[in-house]
């Protein structure tokens, strides 16, 4: 027998099982099937939309990630500022050779130091302000050059309300600081024309009340050009130097900002005359008086800039700041006359509610010696004793008693400290 009638032979009673097989349990099994495929498909289908999702939660999770990393970075960045130690201020004096420089501090040091390796620096010159590090001194950055914040924030933006019109019998002074002030900067070419140098400033010297800053407010308001106010007690430091520096740069803005009008309320503080004090205190007063006289009629000339000084105690101002060519005019605000008291009255009571039997002219006589600071305080004061008898104007007697009550005060004023151990 051959090799396949062999295999034949052996194949025999399995073709013969599966002829018998019941066509019933076939179907069964092909249902089964079907039921499979189907489980398999849903299988793909959900393993689809887990993938899906999965995805999803995965580039959420990436962009978490991100926003963390950002995050961190800013955290790490302001955590290094935090950490940082502070800078010094200091000013370049000289640019030596090389990488070495003259630098002095904010508390007048001068010291020789070297610029930082790790920062950009490029030629640094003489003025220019920098930022040194506290333990080794070596210049890390360069700073702008900006102003001291007490010189900017003397440049006057608003407009005070006070005009030439609120000013009552003072008719002279306004007409003197118009010509010497408001003039020169508003038709600079009539002085051109006739030759002549246009004044340098005015100072006006009155007692207390006169009315010299609301003078000086009337020429802020007028005036078409920028104002700079600032009292003499702010250019008082306590470090050596600063107050020269800050005179320096009090001019230097007005000349930044021409036509300009500088106004120092005070003067006083520190144009005192030198008396050869041998304190540190008054040496730094009298550097910055220096400064301010340099300034006033020094190598740059004031040209557009008009200046005007206040001070209630001129018998103890240095005599070099008076000359002229530096106060061209001195220009003393009096106490009211009776006409002029009673304009300021009828400015006062302008707006009030006032009786018929009211008589400014009598009052302007009763009034004598009195300053317009007073008289401004009478009309206040009348008024609050109208308001206080619950009046529906103010009365006579309301004046009378408010000029008692103001005259009682300047009597205990004279008095001194003599009258208070009565």
């Amino acid at each position: 027998m051959t090799e396949t009638e062999e295999k034949l032979k052996e194949t025999e009673p399995i073709m013969k099982g599966s002829s018998e097989l019941d066509l019933e349990e076939l179907h069964s099994l092909k249902e089964e099937l079907k039921i499979i495929q189907g489980q398999m498909r849903s299988l793909e289908y959900t393993s689809n939309l887990e993938r899906e999702a999965f995805k999803r939660e995965l580039s959420g999770a990436y962009d978490e990630i991100n926003m963390l990393r950002r995050e961190k970075k800013m955290l790490k960045k302001q955590l290094d500022e935090l950490m940082r130690p502070p800078l010094l201020v200091g000013e370049v004096v000289e640019n030596l050779d090389g990488d070495e420089l003259i630098v002095k501090n904010g508390t007048g040091q001068v010291f020789i130091t070297t610029r930082s390796t790790e920062a950009e620096i490029g030629r640094l010159e003489t003025g220019d302000r920098v930022g040194l590090d506290r333990n080794n001194l070596v210049v890390m950055r360069v700073l702008s050059k900006g102003k001291d914040p007490i010189i900017m924030g003397s440049e006057v933006i608003e407009r005070p309300n006070a005009s030439y019109a609120d000013i009552g019998g003072l008719d002279d002074v306004i007409q003197e600081v118009k010509e010497m002030v408001e003039i020169p900067l508003k038709y600079p070419e009539r002085f051109r024309k006739l030759g002549i140098k246009p004044p340098n400033g005015i100072l006006l010297v009155g007692d207390p009340g006169t009315g010299k800053t609301l003078i000086a407010k009337a020429v802020a308001n007028s005036a078409e050009c920028t104002f700079i106010r600032l009292v003499g007690s702010e250019l008082v430091q306590k470090f050596i130097g600063e107050g020269g520096r800050l005179v320096r740069e009090l001019f230097q803005l007005a000349r930044e900002k021409r036509p300009s009008i500088i106004f120092i309320d005070e003067i006083d503080a520190i144009g005192a005359k030198r008396l050869g004090m041998d304190t540190t205190g008054d040496r730094e007063v009298q550097r910055t008086l220096m400064q301010l006289l340099a300034e006033m009629d020094g190598f740059h000339p004031l040209e557009e800039i008009g200046l005007i000084a206040a001070t209630n105690r001129k018998d103890i101002l240095d005599p070099a700041l008076m000359r002229p060519g530096r106060f061209d005019r001195i220009i003393e605000v009096p106490l009211p006359e009776k006409e002029g008291r009673r304009k300021i009255l009828e400015i006062h009571t302008k707006g009030m509610r006032i009786a018929r039997d009211v008589d400014l002219d009598d009052l302007a006589e009763r009034t004598d010696g009195l300053s317009g600071a007073d008289l401004t305080n009478i009309s206040m004061e009348a008024g609050m004793f109208a308001m206080r008898g619950d009046h529906s104007r103010i009365r006579m007697a309301d004046f009378l008693s408010a000029l008692e009550k103001i005259q009682k005060r300047e009597g205990e004023k004279e008095s001194g400290p003599e009258h208070m151990y009565r």
